[in-house]
């Protein structure tokens, strides 16, 4: 196998890691705001996992790029934070716009879901991570993609379960966050259970 074809099955492996064991949000618990609050029904918790899922695919090739080629060759790696926050908020503002002005259904289905996006530590998380592992640019893409789609699972799963919630009888303490938080832990051991499976 040569060296392009490696580095495409390195990505797939990634990939399939950042969806199910390495879940962004179960494994490191980032982007649990959101998580929490707009996990209450699977449409508004589907929109805006697919918004996640096309953001951090595209800020982490945007953040890739802008350290490789401008903070490594200017030695300004400690500056990398503040660039990828820049970054990703330029960026959701760019879609935002771009949606509103070609697709305003569109626009107005997703609402608060497109701002909500530039504060979920997730996509922050997943540009960090891409650097400290020292990824090339085929494997953060791969990377960036299954950890949004990793994202989507889990909140799509946990909008489902919340809202068969709602027709059952939690006591009075576990309402809310405590059955959510518990929810996720046993979601987490579900998800750590697709462990070895490439290896």
């Amino acid at each position: 196998m040569n060296s392009l074809g490696a580095e495409i099955w390195q990505a797939v492996v990634v990939c399939f890691a950042a969806v199910f064991t390495n879940n962004i949000l179960l494994s490191y618990f980032l982007g649990m705001c959101p998580f929490t609050a707009v996990s209450r029904e699977v449409r508004t918790a589907g929109g805006l996992g697919a918004a996640v899922v096309f953001v951090m695919t595209f800020t982490c090739i945007l953040n890739w790029m802008a350290y490789r080629y401008v903070l490594v060759p200017l030695h300004l790696e400690f500056f990398r934070f503040i660039l990828f926050i820049i970054i990703i908020a330029a960026f959701v503002q760019l879609v935002e716009m771009l949606i509103d002005r070609f697709s305003p259904a569109l626009y107005q289905s997703l609402g608060i879901f497109l701002p909500l996006i530039t504060v979920n530590c997730a996509i922050l998380g997943a540009s960090l991570f891409m650097i400290i592992r020292e990824y090339s640019l085929i494997v953060t893409i791969g990377y960036g993609f299954g950890s949004g789609v990793g994202w989507l699972l889990a909140i799509l799963a946990m909008a489902g379960i919340r809202q068969r919630f709602n027709e059952s009888r939690v006591p009075e303490g576990l309402r809310g966050p405590g059955i959510t938080l518990i929810i996720a832990g046993l979601m987490a051991l579900a998800f750590i259970g697709f462990t070895g499976v490439l290896s």
